[in-house]
């Protein structure tokens, strides 16, 4: 099979999983819905519900949004950060281009809130760029693109906190962002972590599982004992599980490679069952022991 059909049918699979997932929350109304908050540290929350884990950061500033869920969750979204404070969001820190983190752009920049993201999340929102992406159902509306982008890393000065914001290339796409609040002790980490399960890489958006990798040690590097670590996916962490996290991507990783060396090809380590072992901890989210192994594999292959 040609390689980029087969990562994007790798990709689809996964997306419309993760949509699929979501269905039941969409079809629920407004008032059957409900965002939990989850206190984090002072003054920062988890606020989580059918699409990616928000971060937020309330203070004497006003609100710090990192990502924002589904576009059809939006209203439950700011109904749970209305109970919080009454000041209107004033940034939006996208960790990545992902509709169920990004859907709420266009109703928070129309009511002024300042959508910050790595350039690459520009692209691939911009569809005059990436136009028919999968999992970019429908075109981003100009309020819903990030205004200000950035390439490396940048800080945020806001609620007491210098708030740091790295770019970690070829990860869970080409534009993830690790958001840390050094002052709180607390990291938001997008979907370059799912907390409890198998991740997804988008191999579509460039990501890889070398990346995903690197974007865990450089959290465990800035993080102690003491820190709370937000998930793209899955409960509230610490350092303990996200060791354990980058223990399974690591092992997963040595054993894809070890039968790509012998020669075998995508469908036999696939069969091979080398994710046997980890499937009843790991393999419970969005990505099955097999579509994580098929992933490893094409990242291995491709970068």
């Amino acid at each position: 099979m040609h390689s980029s059909l087969c990562r994007c049918l790798v990709a689809g699979a996964v997306l419309n999983c993760m949509l699929s997932a979501a269905a039941p929350v969409a079809a629920q109304t407004a008032q059957e819905l409900e965002i939990r908050t989850v206190p984090v540290a002072d003054g920062i929350y988890m606020l989580t519900g059918g699409g990616g884990n928000v971060g937020l950061s309330v203070g004497v500033d006003g609100p710090f949004m990192i990502d924002d869920q589904l576009a059809f969750l939006d209203a439950a979204v700011q109904k749970a950060v209305s109970a919080l404070t009454e000041e209107p969001v004033r940034f939006v820190l996208n960790t990545h281009w992902h509709g169920d983190h990004t859907g709420g752009n266009e109703s928070l920049g129309k009511s002024g809130a300042l959508i910050v993201a790595h350039e690459n999340v520009r692209k691939r929102l911009d569809p005059e760029e990436f136009r028919g992406l999968i999992g970019n159902s429908r075109q981003a509306p100009p309020a819903a693109l990030p205004v200000v982008t950035f390439s490396d890393a940048m800080t945020f000065h806001w609620n007491g906190d210098d708030i740091r914001v790295m770019h970690i290339e070829h990860a869970h796409t080409d534009g993830d962002a690790i958001v840390w609040f050094p002052r709180k002790n607390v990291i938001h980490m997008g979907d370059i972590y799912f907390s409890g399960q198998y991740p997804v890489i988008d191999l579509n958006s460039e990501g890889s599982i070398s990346g995903v990798i690197k974007g865990v040690r450089q959290a465990l590097r800035i993080a102690d004992a003491e820190s709370r670590i937000i998930p793209g996916h899955g409960p509230l962490s610490g350092t303990t599980q996200l060791r354990e996290y980058l223990h399974m991507l690591t092992t997963v990783l040595e054993r894809v490679q070890a039968l790509m060396v012998t020669g075998m090809q995508e469908a036999a380590v696939i069969a091979a069952r080398p994710t046997s072992d980890l499937d009843a901890k790991w393999g419970n989210g969005y990505v099955s022991g097999d579509q994580f192994v098929a992933a490893v594999y094409q990242s291995i292959r491709n970068h």
